[in-house]
């Protein structure tokens, strides 16, 4: 019988201090060449042990073998120039320096495929990769070939399932797409957002999942949030569209937050990864916060729908933080299958 409650990680954790500097987002790798690989893949197998450890059942890579969730895969197709860069305004928040599209995107070969193979000699159970949003991978470009932002956004949802399909293939059994810009562009989320994630998970038997957040604990997503006021309603945008869309589970930022828990109602049906953990302080919580958190989203989403997870990535904190974290959120949610096998 399938475990009531599975939980699992949204994205990224620590990387180890000899591997890339800690805490830190961007952090350039402290190895190189063959002894980047073997790293990486050390660290990677590090990371699948302290969530085993920590009881996490949706086992994933940590993203340990990547600086930037976007970028770095980015940084593996063809027609992106990295060298040429321009400063934008990312998700409408802060300016970054990025790099430029100068012709017709293309994925010449497999980008995290052997790292997802090498995930899945670690473990017989499930585990979950993380991919961007077509979206997300737009807000982070500037466009000098297209100049148009769905128009690169579809060729992304082409590229995208293309990796998607050979991640399934290699027994990636639920794949991720990290869209925070949903939280943010709201006219585009409804012209072509959702459409656009469609396509990059079409024709996929493994589970599909989108995550929506509201971003790292870094100082320009605090300041944000600030901004915010007493309720975070920016879901209320996106879920109706998620609700009648292909993909399976939602994945949303909760704990902690201002965001009222009855917007989950949104997308009842669809199967919900539910942030109990907050990444943006290093405070641990204690299992009974999570319990708390995952009995009241109960009221919106049925038990065998609902997926206790952290908030966001936990790359910026401490690795004895998000091991504490992690175990936190199974003993959480040990407490709430304990009290639901009592009532039935």
């Amino acid at each position: 019988m399938q475990k009531i409650l599975p939980t699992s990680i949204v994205g990224s954790l620590p990387k180890p201090s000899w591997l890339a500097q800690p805490e830190t987002l961007w952090s350039p790798w402290k190895l190189r060449n063959g002894e980047l690989a073997e790293g990486q893949q050390d660290a990677l197998r590090i990371a699948v042990q302290e969530q085993r450890g920590s009881g996490i059942d949706i086992v994933s890579d940590g993203e340990q073998t990547r600086q930037h969730f976007v970028t770095t895969f980015i940084e593996h197709l063809g027609g992106v120039d990295f060298e040429q860069r321009e400063t934008i305004r990312i998700r409408d928040r802060y300016n970054a320096n990025v790099p430029t599209v100068v012709g017709e995107v293309s994925r010449e070969k497999p980008v995290f495929v052997e790292d997802a193979r090498f995930l899945r000699q670690q473990t017989d159970g499930p585990i979950k990769w993380a991919l961007p949003g077509p979206m997300t991978m737009v807000d982070t470009l500037y466009d000098r070939h297209y100049r148009s932002r769905e128009k690169l956004a579809w060729e992304f949802a082409t590229i995208l399932n293309q990796e998607a399909r050979e991640l399934e293939a290699v027994g990636v059994d639920i794949i991720q797409f990290d869209e925070p810009a949903f939280n943010v562009f709201f006219d585009e989320l409804q012209d072509w957002g959702v459409a656009m994630l469609e396509r990059a998970a079409e024709g996929l038997r493994a589970e599909t999942a989108v995550h929506i957040c509201y971003g790292y604990g870094i100082k320009a997503n605090t300041e944000w949030k600030a901004t915010l006021g007493p309720e975070w309603r920016q879901y209320e945008e996106s879920l109706p569209f998620l609700q009648r869309s292909t993909l399976d589970i939602v994945s949303l930022e909760c704990h902690r937050s201002r965001v009222p828990l009855d917007l989950i109602e949104l997308v009842r049906g669809k199967k919900v990864m539910l942030g109990a953990i907050d990444v943006a302080s290093e405070a641990i919580e204690t299992p009974e916060e999570v319990a708390d958190t995952l009995r009241n989203a109960l009221a919106f989403v049925d038990a065998d729908k609902l997926l206790p997870s952290t908030n966001c990535g936990m790359a910026p904190l401490p690795r004895h933080v998000a091991r504490g974290k992690m175990s936190a959120l199974s003993a959480g949610a040990d407490i709430v299958r304990k009290q639901l096998a009592a009532a039935s």
